[in-house]
């Protein structure tokens, strides 16, 4: 008998979500515990920062380059590698998804995809190297969670948020008490909501094993991601009007434009309404028009949603307790991306490198049986390094096709592993036929962003912030003579260490 893996993973969360990370509002205390007793990485980037991306690089353990999901909507290639499957045929893990999966697009009208038609199948996989999934989105239409719903709760499905208007784009329909685009009361029973499903379902899976068996669990909540539709029951936690404005909103439109206006132009474009490049932000959204309000609305929605998933993960880590599995556990908590919440003026995401996307709440919390100190690494690490975690956990040599490496257990470990740098890339050819691509790094309290040509750059823009004297990166250096050396000295430190390319380019089959 080896250590068993729990894998937590949230949607759309921000680094500064969580108490470990310096949030004052939401409670999370069983988060907390996992990173006081094991290991808190404080700059962690994804690969990517919308979904199927980033949710590709954690599986695969490739840059987005290499496994080519480029853009939501890109379906991971059923002959990618996994490292389920790795864990599963080289070391007899059990392993199961229980959640929000999004390798595959959830709008399937050609009905081509194995996740979208599971369920409706009767079916739980085996999938991807996972021998059992339970899946769930944000919307109950479909997957696991659909049908669940139909036979526990079936009025449930007209209480929750929308995602989709009549003409099938993605909703900007206002509500809440300040009329927030994708802010709702929900009146679905907390018991039905799909935060506890998951955890719910994923302690039954665990109860249904033995107790020497080893085991990968990946659990994959849909929140905090839009829309914020937590059950109405709830949001007495933390009332609107006296939850505090996040530190990061600017304030007045003054400075909101003052800042976009120092940046590349789809910057301040999407904060305008006049173009829209990503396919999960709704189209008819004009952040120019979101209140202060509405941002501390959404805010306040966002902290229920967390004490929710915060609530669960105490349940599932009571479960692993009871079924005396508690020394051989290893716990790893992330996210796939971030959320602008306010920040900067915004919301939502897309090809914007900043830290409210960008920088993930990273966990590793190693079984006690391991003897691992607990430890904070300011390193920079990524998504890429987790499923080489994985196999580091369960004494498996790092499979060949991995790209990262097993997570450092201290900053001297992250010495030892010439962590110097964390790559993110974004590429995305919207609807309108507008083309963007970024290249990114974070090295040595900088992070660069080089714009590649398309049909708004001519690759000579980008961005460049120094951490330590702008933390809350509103001062772009990208044109600052001071800061040309620099510059320079980046750009070709990213361009030496790029992945792959996948080649050809995967076709986008759908907006999500």
């Amino acid at each position: 008998m080896g250590r068993k893996i729990l894998f937590i993973t949230t949607d759309q969360m921000r680094f500064d979500a969580i108490g470990a990370n310096g949030q004052k509002v939401a409670r999370t205390p069983a988060i907390d515990a996992l990173a006081a007793n094991g290991i808190n990485y404080s700059r962690a980037h994804n690969q990517n920062v919308v979904c199927m991306p980033a949710r590709s690089t954690m599986i695969t353990g490739q840059y987005v380059s290499t496994h080519g999901v480029w853009m939501n909507g890109v379906p991971l290639p059923v002959d990618a590698p996994s490292v389920a499957q790795y864990l599963h045929d080289k070391a007899g893990y059990r392993t199961a998804l229980i959640g929000k999966a999004h390798f595959e697009p959830f709008l399937d009208f050609k009905q081509q995809f194995y996740e979208s038609q599971m369920a409706r199948l009767g079916e739980y996989g085996p999938h991807r190297g996972f021998e059992h999934m339970e899946l769930a989105a944000h919307s109950p239409l479909i997957l696991h969670y659909a049908e669940w719903l139909k036979t526990h709760d079936p009025d449930a499905f007209v209480k929750f948020y929308p995602n989709l208007d009549a003409k099938f784009q993605v909703n900007a329909a206002g509500g809440g008490e300040t009329g927030g685009c994708q802010l709702h009361f929900n009146d679905v029973a907390r018991e039905h909501y799909h935060t506890d499903w998951v955890a719910d379902r994923t302690i039954a899976w665990l109860d249904g094993l033995k107790a020497d068996e080893d085991w990968f669990c990946w659990v994959s909540f849909p929140d905090p991601h839009h829309p914020w539709d937590p059950p109405k029951s709830e949001l007495a936690r933390h009332p609107w009007r006296e939850t505090p404005m996040p530190e990061f909103y600017p304030g007045s439109k003054e400075k909101i434009e003052a800042i976009l206006k120092d940046k590349p132009q789809h910057w301040h474009e999407w904060y305008t309404g006049a173009r829209v490049t990503n396919f999960e932000a709704p189209p008819e959204f004009r952040a120019c028009d979101m209140t202060a309000d509405q941002v501390r609305e959404i805010n306040a929605f966002t902290h229920v949603e967390n004490e929710l998933i915060d609530e669960a993960v105490a349940k599932i880590m009571a479960t692993i307790e009871r079924r005396g599995w508690g020394d051989d556990v290893d716990v790893v908590f992330t996210t796939d991306h971030g959320e602008f919440q306010g920040e900067f003026g915004l919301l939502f995401k897309g090809p914007y490198h900043v830290d409210a996307l960008m920088r993930l709440p990273m966990i590793w919390r190693p079984a006690k049986s391991a003897n691992v100190a607990p430890a904070s690494v300011a390193a920079p690490v990524g998504q890429v390094d987790l499923a080489p975690t994985f196999c580091e956990i369960a004494g498996l040599p790092v499979a060949e096709w991995m790209q990262g490496k097993p997570l450092p257990q201290s900053e001297a470990d992250a010495t030892r592993q010439k962590r110097e740098r964390v790559f993110t890339e974004w590429d995305c050819r919207h609807v309108d036929g507008t083309t963007v691509g970024l290249r990114t790094i974070y090295r040595d309290g900088y992070t660069i962003t080089a714009y590649l040509p398309g049909t708004i750059y001519d690759g000579t823009e980008g961005e460049l912030y120094d951490h330590e004297n702008d933390p809350q990166q509103w001062r772009n250096l990208w044109n600052d003579p001071a800061y040309q050396a620099l510059k320079s000295d980046l750009l070709a430190d990213m361009k030496d260490n790029l992945p792959p390319v996948h080649e050809p380019q995967m076709e986008c089959v759908a907006p999500v």
